[in-house]
C-alpha cells in the first residue's frame, strides 16, 4: 500500500469512527430523555406509585373523571408519528459520512425548479445567484435553474437560468390552484424543455443550497433505485429572524432526521406525506403523476403528489445532505402556514382520488391535530388533576413525550453548532428548544383552530419571505 493510500484509508477510518461515536452519541442522548420522562411521570417499574386512595370519581366528579380518562387515551394518537421518528433515530446514522460531490452525471442533465408568485423577486434573484455561485465552485454540469412565476420577475445576467411566466389565462384540465396550478403549467407538452431522463429539484423561494445536499442529489441520481427522494432542511443555519417560529420549528428538523429518513429510506414510501421543498423528482415519473388533482389537491399539493405517486408505485428514497431555509418571520405567519397545513392534507385524507391504505399515516395526522387544541390541556391537568392510569396508557404518553422532547433538542443540535456560538449559548439554544416545545403546541393548536373555522381551500397563504430585519447569528 503506497504512503497516499495508506494516508486516505486512515482518513476515511478517522471519519468513519467520528460518524459512530456521534450517532452513539445521540442514542445516548435519546434513552437518558426517554429515563428522565419515564421516571417523572411514573411509568418505570421502580417510580410507581400505588393506586390513590382516593376515588377520581368523588374527588373530580363523574363527568370530569370521564374527560380526563378520555383526555390523557387521546395523548396516544401521535404513537404512530414518534415511533417512527424513533426508528429513524435508531436505525439510521444520524452523523453519516459527508459524501463527495460528484461534479457530472452519465445521462440527464438537472433542473432546479423554483416555484413563486413573484411577490418577493429581490429574493429570488439573491438566493439564484448564491445557489448558482455553489454549483459553479463544485464544478457541476449538465444542469440549470428555473423559476416558475405568476408574475414576471425580469431575471437578467444569470446563466443557466429560465423565467417561465404562468400565463394570467392558463388553466389545468381539472382547474388546480395556486401552487399546482403553476408546477402543473411547467410539465405541459409545449412548455417544458425536459427530457425523460431529467431530474427536478424542488426548492422554495428561500431555499438555499449547501455542499452537501448537492452531494446527496448527485449521488441519489447516479444510484437511479428511486423515482423520488427528499432530504434534511434546516431553519437556523443562514440567518433567524423571528426566534419563536424558528424555535418552534426544531421539531421538523429533528423529524427530517427521525420519521423522514425511516419512511423513505427504510420503508422507500411517504407514509407521512413529505416536504414541498428539496424534493427530487425524475422528470418523466414526475410527468406522470402530475401535479393537476384539482382544488382540493391544490391547497397542500406535496401531500397529494406523494401519495398519488406511492398509488402509482413509484419508489421513494432519502437524500442525504441538508438545505437551509428560513423560519416564518411572525407568529401569526406561522399560525397561518399551519392552519393551510392542516387544510391540505385534511382535504388529502378526504379525497376519493386516493384509496384509504395510501392515507392512514396521514389519517394520523389529522387525528392528531384535530384533537390538539384538548390534548395540550393535558400540560395543565396532568399535574393538577393526578390520575391513575393503566401502565401500558402511562408508559406509552411517556414514549410519545420524551421522543417529542428529544426531537426539539436534536433538531437544536443540528442547526446550531458550538464554533458559530460558542459553547453556552449552545447550551442555552438546546434548552430553549426544550423550554419551547409548550409554545409551539399553542401555537400549532391555534392554527388547528383557524383552520376549523376558516372555509377550506379558498386561500393560499403566502408568508412573508425577505426581510431587512434579518439578523445574522
Amino acid at each position: 500500500m503506497t504512503t497516499k493510500n495508506r494516508k486516505y484509508s486512515l482518513e476515511s477510518w478517522m471519519k468513519t469512527t467520528k460518524s459512530r461515536l456521534k450517532h452513539f452519541l445521540t442514542l445516548a442522548l435519546l434513552l437518558i430523555i426517554l429515563f428522565i420522562v419515564f421516571s417523572a411521570s411514573g411509568a418505570l417499574p421502580f417510580t410507581r406509585t400505588p393506586l390513590n386512595n382516593v376515588d377520581p370519581y368523588s374527588q373530580y366528579g363523574k363527568v370530569p373523571t370521564i374527560l380526563l380518562y378520555i383526555l390523557r387515551t387521546l395523548t396516544l394518537i401521535p404513537l404512530p408519528i414518534m415511533l417512527s421518528n424513533f426508528f429513524g433515530i435508531i436505525f439510521c446514522n444520524t452523523y453519516p459520512v459527508p459524501s463527495r460531490v460528484v461534479t457530472s452525471l452519465t445521462h440527464g442533465s438537472i433542473c432546479f425548479r423554483v416555484v413563486t408568485r413573484g411577490t418577493y423577486p429581490d429574493l429570488v434573484k439573491r438566493n439564484l445567484r448564491r445557489n448558482i455561485e455553489l454549483c459553479s465552485k463544485a464544478g457541476l454540469q449538465n444542469y440549470t435553474f428555473e423559476v416558475v412565476t405568476d408574475n414576471p420577475i425580469s431575471i437578467t445576467g444569470l446563466l443557466n437560468v429560465r423565467e417561465l411566466l404562468v400565463p394570467k389565462w392558463y388553466k389545468t384540465s381539472r382547474e388546480s390552484l395556486f401552487k399546482a396550478r403553476a408546477l402543473q403549467y411547467s410539465l405541459e407538452d409545449d412548455v417544458t424543455v425536459l427530457k425523460e431522463s431529467d431530474w427536478i429539484v424542488h426548492l422554495d423561494e428561500e431555499t438555499l443550497l449547501t455542499e452537501s445536499s448537492l452531494a446527496g442529489v448527485l449521488n441519489f441520481i447516479r444510484s437511479g433505485e428511486y423515482e423520488f427522494g427528499q432530504g434534511v432542511i434546516t431553519y437556523a443555519s443562514d440567518s433567524v429572524v423571528c426566534w419563536i417560529t424558528t424555535l418552534a420549528d426544531l421539531i421538523r428538523v429533528g423529524g427530517d432526521y427521525g420519521n423522514l429518513r425511516f419512511t423513505l429510506g427504510q420503508l422507500h414510501k411517504p407514509v407521512f406525506s413529505w416536504k414541498g421543498s428539496f424534493i427530487v423528482a425524475n422528470a418523466s415519473a414526475e410527468k406522470k403523476v402530475s401535479f393537476d388533482f384539482g382544488p382540493e389537491g391544490s391547497l397542500a399539493e406535496d401531500c397529494f403528489f406523494a401519495l398519488m405517486a406511492w398509488k402509482e408505485g413509484y419508489k421513494f428514497g432519502y437524500v442525504e445532505g441538508e438545505m437551509w431555509e428560513k423560519s416564518t418571520f411572525s407568529v401569526m405567519d406561522f399560525i397561518q402556514q399551519r392552519k393551510r397545513w392542516i387544510q391540505g392534507v385534511s382535504l388529502a385524507f378526504l379525497s376519493k382520488q386516493i384509496p384509504i391504505r395510501y392515507k392512514l399515516g396521514i389519517g394520523v395526522m389529522v387525528l392528531a391535530w384535530a384533537f390538539m387544541p384538548v390534548t395540550s390541556l393535558n400540560i395543565l391537568l396532568v399535574p393538577m388533576c393526578p390520575l391513575s392510569v393503566h401502565p401500558v396508557v402511562n408508559t406509552l404518553s411517556a414514549f410519545s413525550g420524551g421522543v417529542a422532547i428529544f426531537l426539539f433538542m436534536f433538531g437544536a443540535i443540528k442547526s446550531f453548532t458550538i464554533r458559530t456560538h460558542g459553547l453556552f449559548r449552545f447550551i442555552l439554544l438546546c434548552t430553549l428548544a426544550v423550554g419551547i416545545a409548550p409554545i409551539s403546541l399553542i401555537l400549532e393548536s391555534m392554527g388547528v383552530i383557524l383552520a376549523a373555522v376558516s372555509k377550506q381551500g379558498r386561500e393560499f397563504h403566502i408568508v412573508k419571505k425577505d426581510s431587512e430585519r434579518t439578523i445574522t447569528v
